[in-house]
């Protein structure tokens, strides 16, 4: 065994030579024609391919995609395999530690039966001895290795699952964020609202209904593709205040997992910069505009040509110029299909108010009315802040319920516990006490209504005899 490996070292040493020998001797024309023979023989007896990834690439030494992507890839598998990982806090994720396979750092996997190295590497280019310049900074790339007859079913297949998982596993730890306006910029802050669609109080098929039209968006892009449209979504809230609108967005964001962009109308000086915001905005977002009536004049009703005479002041010449015009077509012109997989949401009190053309089907594909509690919506509410699901006063409540108004947010203010100590009775006897006063100020103001309308009529007829 001593004398194979003096020999194999001798060997060594004699290529090495003769190799130094051959490049400075030979011209390069023929150095390439002999490299070319050498590599040939190279592949010959190392039938391995490896493909190399850059964490820069371009001019810019912009960070290259698909290096992030590799590296969220590996970051899910690498824990189990490799023997030194490195643990970082990636900013805007829900995990508050990322392990990640350590520099130099080699794991092996397998992808329908063919088993396939993963390796990271990192190089810091010396500084001459006398330079006076420092090192340029290192690089990090990845290897990828695998035997050449499998070369189709890693580089259209396995690239590919490679690129989606780390997409899925990149919007399942990251962190929601919200989004607001300022001019033609996007600020932000993290979006932490604990709204589900579990703990929303609606009526259960309108719930199931909803969830139902949210995944069919979410999976249709190749139906959007096919029948010619912009993939995007619009929904309309409307109903009185308290009933829910807000923490509806919530609910849909956290299922979605969608970062909400709230676009305040006023902000915008004008359509060109509502443009530029909305092209800045990406796809799996939920872009609001609450109260929609409030926001610009958008209700369709047009000033009088008598008021403009009469130099009454356009509040719009010192405020945003943004016309209902301009808003439509960015929510379903030309401009709305520049970016995919969004949903527009508008809410509002007074839905009679907009113009028809805001709100048509086709811009706002679903219209939801948000309305008063009704008893399944009581139970949800129950469930959440008293942690029961029934109870002795629940029939009173409900024939309470039908034959009052009160919002959902009345009916969890009055459920919440005053104190630590305060009991599941006591809570529903406070709504219970709510609910019977607010049905008396309903009753005395219908029955205040009704003899009004009685005067009134009785006045008439008197003027008419």
């Amino acid at each position: 065994m001593k004398q194979m490996w003096t020999q194999l070292g001798s060997f060594m040493a004699t290529c090495m030579f003769l190799y130094t020998i051959f490049m400075r001797l030979f011209p390069p024309p023929v150095r390439a024609h002999v490299r070319k023979y050498i590599h040939k023989f190279t592949r010959f007896v190392y039938p391995y391919i490896i493909i190399t990834v850059h964490e820069f690439t371009g001019e810019q030494l912009m960070r290259s995609e698909a290096y992030t992507a590799i590296q969220t890839y590996l970051s899910e598998h690498s824990s189990q395999g490799a023997s030194r990982l490195k643990a970082e806090v990636v900013k805007d994720s829900n995990t508050p530690l990322v392990l990640s396979m350590d520099d130099n750092e080699e794991i092996i996997q397998e992808f329908q039966g063919v088993k396939l190295w993963w390796a990271s590497h990192k190089s810091t280019p010396k500084t001459p001895k006398f330079s006076i310049y420092p090192a340029s900074d290192e690089k990090k790339y990845y290897k990828l290795t695998f035997h050449k007859r499998y070369r189709e079913l890693i580089t259209e297949c396995y690239l590919k699952h490679v690129l989606e998982e780390a997409r899925v596993i990149e919007m399942k730890n990251r962190q929601l964020k919200m989004y607001t306006n300022n001019k033609t910029k996007w600020s932000h802050v993290i979006f932490e609202h604990p709204a589900t669609f579990e703990t929303l109080a609606l009526n259960p098929k309108k719930k199931e209904d909803i969830i139902n039209d949210l995944v069919k968006f979410k999976l249709g892009k190749t139906y959007y593709a096919k029948i010619g449209k912009a993939w995007k979504r619009g929904y309309l809230l409307y109903g009185p205040p308290g009933t829910g609108k807000s923490t509806m967005i919530a609910a849909m964001a956290n299922f979605m997992n969608y970062d909400v962009y709230d676009l305040e109308l006023t902000a915008v000086k004008d359509n060109s910069d509502l443009r530029q915001l909305l092209i800045n905005t990406p796809g799996k977002s939920i872009i609001v505009i609450e109260d929609i009536d409030c926001s610009l004049d958008l209700t369709g009703q047009r000033k009088k040509k008598k008021e403009r005479l009469e130099g009454k002041e356009d509040c719009d010449d010192k405020g945003s110029k943004v016309t209902l015009s301009g808003l439509l077509n960015v929510i379903d012109g030309i401009w709305s299909a520049c970016g995919g997989e969004r949903i527009m949401v508008f809410t509002t009190n007074f839905v009679k108010k907009l113009d028809p053309a805001l709100i048509r089907r086709g811009r706002m594909d679903m219209h939801i009315e948000l309305t008063y509690c009704c008893y399944e919506a009581f139970k949800v509410l129950a469930k959440n802040y008293l942690d029961i699901e029934s109870h002795h006063l629940f029939p009173r409540i409900k024939n309470l319920l039908e034959e009052t108004k009160m919002t959902p947010a009345a009916v969890a203010e009055n459920l919440m516990p005053k104190s630590l100590n305060e009991e599941v009775d006591t809570c529903l006897q406070n709504l219970i006490q709510a609910l019977e006063t607010s049905k008396e100020v309903t009753k005395k103001a219908e029955e205040k209504a009704r003899k009004k309308a009685e005067e009134n009529g009785v006045s008439k007829k008197t003027e008419e005899d």
